[in-house]
């Protein structure tokens, strides 16, 4: 069903201006690339859409990126980097299962909101930790609890006024604690999660719904209501309208939980024993404040104490 949603928006006149949110994610994803000091020879963007990540890749962080996407019409469309020395190859590969590539493969794997659509995450995470090398990280950004709250309670307000009860209209998403957690029982070590809320304003309720399909993230189960009453959309709207509007906009807030996960091996750097440092924080202020000692720390940085 995803597939032909994807199939479906790619085709559309407007879709390309639709896609500034995951534009915007891409570049954040991309950008923490640019803060690993290891080089990868070969990267894996899983679920990349248009390719919203791949155009920031530089020869200097990744030799080749794999874009992998269900959807045959995103890949053939998808963007290659603008570093034309970065090699680039595209799959079309089931997302979920990743059945095309062999175990401790890729020196680095990408995701941007793609992960939120996945049925079985603890699964698919534990499918990441196998294909990836180890010492070498997982980034990516999904979109979590809290996502089109806006929407989805204006729609639930309208439905008990015009029907009497509620339908499914936009799908579930996981809560941010339990993206920690599944890295973490997938193997993955040294995880680190961000929170963001990106909130964009629309001139209407059905604009934003518009948008929705036109990004391919409407809402995608087998369970769902099929159709939405006229009165009950503007209904919806109405009550959108008076509870959020700002400035004449109708905010939708998105929810960005961006995460990072590394594979243990041998050369993954590790905490300093308990008790080992030789500084402490209360002294930081002098720290900063005394050139020749940020010196000497840096000089003892570049020998290899990390205490």
């Amino acid at each position: 069903l995803k597939r032909r949603q994807r199939d479906w928006a790619v085709c559309q006149p407007d879709f390309d201006d639709a896609q500034y949110l995951k534009d915007e994610i891409g570049w954040r994803v991309a950008d923490k690339v640019f803060d690993l000091t290891k080089f990868n020879p070969v990267a894996l963007d899983i679920g990349c859409g248009m390719g919203h990540i791949a155009p920031h890749m530089i020869k200097e962080n990744v030799g080749k990126l794999i874009q992998c996407d269900m959807s045959e019409q995103m890949v053939k469309r998808s963007k290659g980097p603008d570093d034309k020395e970065v090699g680039i190859e595209r799959v079309v590969c089931d997302e979920e299962t990743l059945e095309l590539f062999t175990a401790d493969h890729f020196d680095l794997l990408l995701s941007s909101l793609s992960a939120h659509w996945i049925n079985d995450l603890p699964q698919w995470f534990r499918r990441c930790y196998e294909i990836l090398k180890p010492d070498c990280p997982f980034i990516g950004a999904l979109l979590a609890e809290d996502t089109l709250f806006e929407l989805r309670c204006s729609l639930q307000l309208a439905e008990l006024e015009r029907c009497g009860g509620v339908g499914s209209h936009i799908s579930p998403f996981i809560k941010p604690p339990d993206i920690g957690s599944l890295l973490n029982l997938a193997g993955f070590d040294m995880v680190t999660l961000d929170s963001d809320e990106v909130e964009v304003g629309y001139p209407n309720m059905l604009a934003l719904m518009y948008d929705l399909q036109l990004m391919a993230e409407s809402h995608c189960t087998f369970s769902r209501s099929r159709t939405i009453r006229r009165d009950v959309l503007i209904a919806a709207d109405a009550i959108y309208r008076v509870m959020y509007a700002k400035e004449g906009k109708y905010p939708a807030t998105f929810r960005v939980i961006s995460f990072i996960g590394w594979k243990p091996g041998p050369e993954m750097p590790k905490p300093a024993k308990r008790g080992s440092q030789n500084l402490s924080f209360k002294d930081l202020s002098k720290i900063v404040e005394d050139p020749e000692l940020m010196k000497s720390l840096a000089k003892k940085k570049d020998n290899g104490d990390n205490k």
